[in-house]
């Protein structure tokens, strides 16, 4: 994605984000779900990547907020792939709806190795292809899942990163960190988790272009209902939460 295109794309969502005060809400209970799960390493340095409008600091205030190209409240340009930060130098490393963007995923997680320090974690919000997820990240959705289609692990020798490109596949990870297809290739991380959400009251909301199926007064019903659908994941989890501790 070019700059203009990304400049367009974060334009929209802005746009989005202040005529839809129900995204502002939701985003603010992932954050704290996020926020939760921190390493809590002493001396932390946490950094997010693909900032986007950069509302992670609502709830985390000193998270260093970068992105692939630059706006004000941006506070540092990285590139996912060949970051500028020094060996075991980070305690968080947190993406939200950014690891399905990465053609590459086993040359990304070799680089968020590097950088993690002992005990550090990566935290990953990301879509989760359950029965309701196939059916919310499908047909309306404009990313592709392609969950049949092969996974790149690794980067081309001849590939640079400052040649990346628009990646999308919402499916991948599903299948790489639900069930153990791809565990042999995660053994650099000493403990992963996952917590598969229902995260119903996001799917109805329209995320940040479709329409909103309900009227925000119904959020705290919705939330109740999350609760006992959060009990059949295979069915009806449609976010997956991942943290990988070093």
């Amino acid at each position: 994605m070019g700059i203009h295109l990304h400049q367009d794309f974060i334009n929209k969502n802005s746009h989005y984000w202040h005529r839809k005060p129900l995204l502002q809400k939701l985003y603010d209970g992932f954050y704290h779900l996020i926020a939760q799960n921190l390493s809590n390493l002493p001396d932390a340095k946490i950094v997010e990547l693909g900032s986007g409008l950069g509302n992670i600091r609502d709830v985390i205030p000193d998270c260093l907020r970068t992105d692939l190209f630059p706006n004000p409240w941006i506070d540092q340009i990285e590139n996912a792939y060949k970051l500028s930060f020094a060996d075991e130098s980070i305690s968080d490393l947190i993406l939200t709806d950014v690891f399905h963007h990465l053609k590459y995923p086993g040359t990304v997680l070799r680089e968020f190795t590097r950088v993690i320090r002992k005990g550090g974690r990566v935290i990953m919000l990301e879509p989760y292809m359950s029965v309701l997820g196939l059916l919310v990240y499908g047909i309306p959705h404009d990313e592709p899942i392609a969950i049949m289609k092969k996974i790149e692990w690794d980067a081309p020798e001849d590939w640079s990163p400052e040649s990346i490109g628009y990646y999308a596949a919402q499916g991948n990870a599903t299948r790489i960190f639900i069930g153990n297809n791809f565990r042999s290739k995660l053994e650099d991380w000493q403990k992963i988790e996952t917590i598969r959400l229902s995260a119903l009251a996001y799917a109805a909301s329209g995320g940040f272009s479709k329409p909103q199926l309900y009227p925000t007064s119904m959020l705290p019903l919705i939330k109740k209902l999350e609760k006992l659908l959060d009990f059949f994941p295979g069915l009806f989890a449609t976010r997956l939460l991942i943290i990988l501790e070093k």
